[in-house]
């Protein structure tokens, strides 16, 4: 019998995301479930009711008939001490749930008998959870808004601008924490024309952060930041001091700074202090994007958008929400992804495959038993050494282009040069002299262009190929004589000469054309 996906009206403060939308509800139906929403769940993301019917859900009157119904309930925040109370035994939640800070929850769905998959648990360094990694896409809303907002709260430009009113400098803008959010955040205020700077604990996001368009400013102290998991972790008292000292030159400079920084089961780190806040410029903005989690500013207050020493500082807790339709559509894709998993057979039921490394790392609970924390993942076997190769096998590639180093068979060699003596015998015995000449020119232009090109790093063979085709094409010019000779007209090898050259035009003009067009296209690639 297959299973109903029940997916309720969020009732936390201020939550308008919905866990499913009705472009999503389709594809469920396709995998064999039957959907029912609550009424009015999805009208904080402009996702009405008759949208969800005509997609082929149910809608319940109200949230007692939904839990009363639902096999499997989809929800964005970790459900309430109402809704536990109206929870059926058995049943499977696919949720945020945050089992770290929420161990009473845990007990009580352990007490439902529920099989509680929390999506914040995915392991993220899994290349294949990726399409269900909640945490990614949510961060990377809220690093976008987090810009929208201090752009509301400033009162300039982001951008430089030269006007007849006026000169307007670029905003400054500072990124405490280059994750996912940090990242979204850079590459927004980037886009908006701001001079962006961004810091991290983990020095391999420094690239990131360059190729966003922003400049990493690195705190004056070697320790790697790298928790594990792609978090970072908790930093020695020597580099958080060093890291004070570069926040507090960086409060004095910059117009905005937005904190990002949090670590997972801990309060946020306190990263800029009421003196950096007093040393802003009057006017400054401050986005403070981990204040759920108490904030990583000492004056930030959860939830409240307050103006202290002159500075705005921005504690919103619900920066996703303010873009719910986005962040529901990509928390529903998520969803999907996972149910997918779940459901491979397409029959409408769910398969919590506990041998499944990225499922057995997203179940908290599983009927009723309490799984969490899942065990570290096993490392990746490392590759099988290969086996030595013998010394001449080494030395293969002489010129880096597979050419073999070793040595031709004498005999082979000996007959190869005497036939190629007798040719050359042949040739000089018989061709006239003119073209004796030119035919040693040729032999020798071959024998410099192939050393020439061949020495030629493989990747630039094909633009130089294309030049250099365009420019050979030079023996046009010998075609073009040809095809009118300083000779006496009328005889048979005349006439041959004439239509050769006329096929060496054609030929050439191809070669002309076609090689400068291959050059402009592959240097088109290269140009923003």
């Amino acid at each position: 019998m297959a299973l109903i996906i029940g997916v309720p009206r969020e009732t936390f403060a201020n939550e308008k995301r919905v866990a499913t939308v009705p472009e999503v509800v389709e594809k469920l139906i396709k995998l064999g479930f039957g959907v029912l929403v609550e009424t009015n769940a999805g009208v904080g993301a402009n996702c009405g009711d008759d949208a969800y019917v005509a997609a082929g859900a149910q809608i319940a009157a109200n949230a007692a008939e939904l839990w009363s119904k639902a096999d499997v309930v989809f929800k964005v925040r970790a459900p309430s001490t109402e809704e536990m109370a109206l929870m059926r035994e058995g049943t499977a939640l696919l949720s945020f749930v945050w089992p770290a800070q929420n161990p009473e929850l845990m007990q009580q769905l352990a007490a439902k008998k529920a099989t509680v998959l929390a999506i914040d648990c995915l392991p993220r360094t899994l290349s294949r959870a990726q399409k269900m990694d909640a945490l990614t896409s949510q961060a990377g809303v809220a690093g976008y808004r987090a810009v929208i907002e201090a752009a509301n709260a400033f009162g300039r430009f982001f951008n430089g601008q030269i006007t007849a009113a006026g000169k307007v400098p670029p905003a400054k803008v500072f990124i405490a924490g280059a994750g996912v959010a940090g990242l979204a955040a850079i590459g927004t205020a980037a886009g908006l024309g701001a001079i962006v700077r961004a810091n991290d604990t983990r020095a391999e996001v420094a690239d990131q952060v360059v190729s966003l368009g922003g400049e990493f400013v690195k705190v004056d102290y070697e320790e790697e930041g790298s928790g594990g998991g792609g978090y970072a972790k908790v930093m020695s008292e020597g580099f958080q001091q060093a890291q004070r000292e570069m926040y507090a030159k960086q409060a004095k400079e910059c117009d905005i700074i937005i904190t990002t920084a949090l670590i997972p089961g801990k309060p946020a780190p306190r990263l800029i202090t009421a003196d950096m806040v007093k040393s802003m410029k009057p006017g400054s903005v401050i986005v403070d994007m981990a204040a759920e989690q108490g904030g990583n500013c000492e004056l930030t207050e959860p939830g409240q958008t307050v103006v202290k020493h002159g500075v705005t500082i921005v504690g919103y807790t619900d920066l996703t929400s303010r873009l719910a339709k986005q962040s529901s559509t990509l928390y529903a894709n998520n969803l999907l992804r996972l149910t997918e998993e779940l459901c491979k057979a397409k029959d409408g039921n769910l398969n919590v495959n506990m041998e499944d490394d990225a499922i057995r790392g997203l179940t908290v609970v599983k009927e009723g038993a309490v799984t969490w924390p899942a065990p570290p993942l096993k490392a990746a076997p490392a590759p099988a050494p290969k086996a030595a190769a013998p010394a001449a096998a080494a030395a293969k590639k002489s010129s880096g282009h597979g050419a073999p180093s070793e040595p031709m068979p004498g005999g082979k060699l000996a007959v190869m040069f005497g036939v190629m003596a007798v040719l050359f015998w042949l040739v000089g015995a018989f061709a006239p002299p003119a073209f004796l000449a030119h035919f040693t020119v040729f032999v020798l232009a071959c024998f410099v262009g192939y050393m020439v090109v061949w020495n030629v790093t493989p990747s630039l063979h094909t633009p130089l190929m294309s030049v250099t085709n365009a420019i050979s094409s030079i023996i046009a010019i010998g075609a073009l004589i040809q095809i009118a000779p300083p000779l006496a007209e009328g005889t048979a090898q005349n006439e041959w000469i004439r239509w050769l050259a006329v096929g060496g035009v054609v030929l050439t003009a191809v070669n002309m054309f076609g090689g400068f067009a291959v050059t402009q296209r592959m240097l088109a690639m290269f140009r923003k």
